[in-house]
């Protein structure tokens, strides 16, 4: 799985680098930080709403959405897939309650 999200990644890093009229993700680079967590969170809302219309063709394609916009972000900031993936296996087999219990700790 983590390949095509290397693969997207890649191409994401790219465009962060090309002209804003050679693409939508250029583009939405060139607007700033802003315009990609307003396209997030519009993203994250198509995707509550989906899930409440039940119907799980449009669950995954608004999740796919998010998710793509979400790598955007991740690129923007300088990271990728893989750090979300690392954390993700450092939660693995922890209680939920442990970790933002571990998380509180530290704010």
């Amino acid at each position: 799985m983590s390949d095509i999200l290397d693969r997207l990644a890649a191409t994401l890093v790219a465009r962060k680098s090309a002209a804003p009229d050679s693409s939508y993700v250029a583009a939405l680079y060139a607007k700033g930080l802003d315009a990609i967590l307003k396209k997030i969170a519009e993203e994250a809302a198509e995707t509550i709403m989906a899930a409440k219309d039940g119907k799980p063709e449009k669950i995954v394609y608004e999740i796919a959405d998010l998710w793509f916009h979400s790598l955007i972000l991740l690129v923007d900031q300088g990271l990728g897939p893989q750090d979300v993936l690392n954390e993700l296996a450092r939660r693995e087999g922890v209680s939920g309650h442990v970790e933002k219990a571990a998380r509180e700790d530290t704010a």
